[in-house]
């Protein structure tokens, strides 16, 4: 079990002094520099055209310096192009909610390791969703935090503008306090007003929605917004092809170079990705400004958007290609809010009678983070499995 979370198990380095995290250990995914190791990012042609890297990042320092000691480096889909965990050199990790589902990508192995309580917490990157999608998946909490409020420094981009490192854990109060030290600089606000954005909650099916709706907490000011009216059904389509033309300008010369082996979903992204028109590029990110004007606007300071992390449980492991697809597209709907407007999305495992989970998600404006944080702690803190039954 242990084998198939983790790249690299043997990989551990001490903390260097006592903190907030002493006691705790986590891992990394496998994008993430650490002085003398090779990354893989999930792609064995990767591993064998790159060195091992000179210097520690930044983000896995501050941990270090704060109590906490690093315990592996953990499996991820081919250069985080997915959100499902397959790898078809290094194999699925192991989803202990349900060992024939997927446990979501592509920090697949980084979510495996938490939710088989291998390490107490694990970063993650997330573009569209990497972070979120297998925390919902696993049964964890999971966090994107603000665009830019964690130095990528030290960590293999995807989509540069979209790139965010995030970390989960099995309960909120672990993911607050990593969150406290690598964010000691975010303001406190108070958020005292909650809204649920309807189009995304309509994508569900009936009983997974009203579970979930169930669970969001009802003595706080309650709100509708319809992103509708916004166009929020083409904002996976300016997403997409944000994230597209920058994974190429990323990666594009090294794939024409080397001529790596991808699974046919990862390929074909990449594939995709070289052929789109990047005369667009300026007006997609005019596009992309808008939306986050309307969000903003929406959100203000106080306000929370409560809306599902994914539109379901984990699918199956080697599902066809074709369902593969319509899930990530549905999901895409969800997790491109945050990423467009570069927000901090808290998920939160709510678990069906059949044990299977879901995700409620929290999203705050910029620079919210740790006041999220403590939002989502004042109504999921303690024992989760006991607040979803309930």
């Amino acid at each position: 079990m242990e084998d198939k979370a983790f790249f690299d198990r043997t990989l551990t380095v001490p903390a260097k002094k006592g903190g907030k995290l002493s006691g705790m250990s986590f891992a990394v995914k496998d994008v993430f520099a650490v002085r003398g190791h090779r990354n893989s990012a999930g792609n064995p042609t990767w591993y064998e055209t790159h060195e091992a890297a000179e210097s520690t990042s930044p983000v896995i320092e501050r941990l270090l310096e704060n109590g906490a000691s690093l315990q592996g480096m953990t499996h991820t889909d081919e250069l985080m192009y997915s959100l499902n965990g397959e790898n078809i050199h290094y194999g699925t990790p192991l989803n202990p909610v349900n060992p024939d589902c997927i446990p979501g990508g592509s920090s697949s192995g980084s979510a495996s390791a938490v939710a088989n309580g291998l390490v107490n917490f694990a970063l993650g990157t997330d573009t569209g969703g990497s972070v979120r999608v297998p925390s919902a998946y696993c049964g964890l909490f999971g966090i994107r935090p603000t665009h830019g409020a964690i130095s990528m420094e030290g960590v293999i981009p995807l989509a540069p503008s979209f790139d965010a490192v995030g970390w989960m854990a099995k309960d909120i109060e672990t993911l607050e306090m990593v969150g406290e030290v690598l964010l000691p600089n975010s303001p406190s606000v108070k958020l005292d007003e909650l809204h649920i954005e309807e189009t995304t909650w309509s994508l569900m099916e009936d009983a997974d929605r009203e579970l979930l709706k169930f669970a969001i907490p009802q003595d706080v000011d309650m709100g509708s917004i319809d992103f509708q009216h916004f166009g929020i059904t083409e904002w996976p389509q300016v997403f997409k092809y944000i994230q597209g033309v920058e994974a190429w300008r990323a990666h594009g010369q090294w794939i024409e170079r080397e001529n790596p082996v991808f699974s046919p979903a990862i390929g074909g992204r990449f594939k995709d990705a070289s052929l789109l028109d990047v005369a667009g590029f300026e007006d997609a990110k005019r596009q992309r400004a808008i939306i986050t004007e309307h969000i903003d606007r929406v959100l203000l300071e106080n306000v929370v958007l409560a809306i599902p992390t994914v539109a379901s449980v984990a699918p199956i492991k080697q599902a066809s290609s074709e369902s593969v697809e319509k899930i990530r597209a549905i999901t895409m709907q969800m997790t491109c809010i945050a990423g467009l407007a570069g927000l901090p999305q808290v998920t939160v495992p709510i678990f069906r009678m059949d044990g299977m989970s879901l995700g409620l998600s929290f999203i705050a404006n910029k620079h919210q983070d740790l006041s999220l944080l403590r939002f989502v702690r004042q109504y999921f803190g303690g024992d989760i499995r006991e607040t979803s039954n309930n």
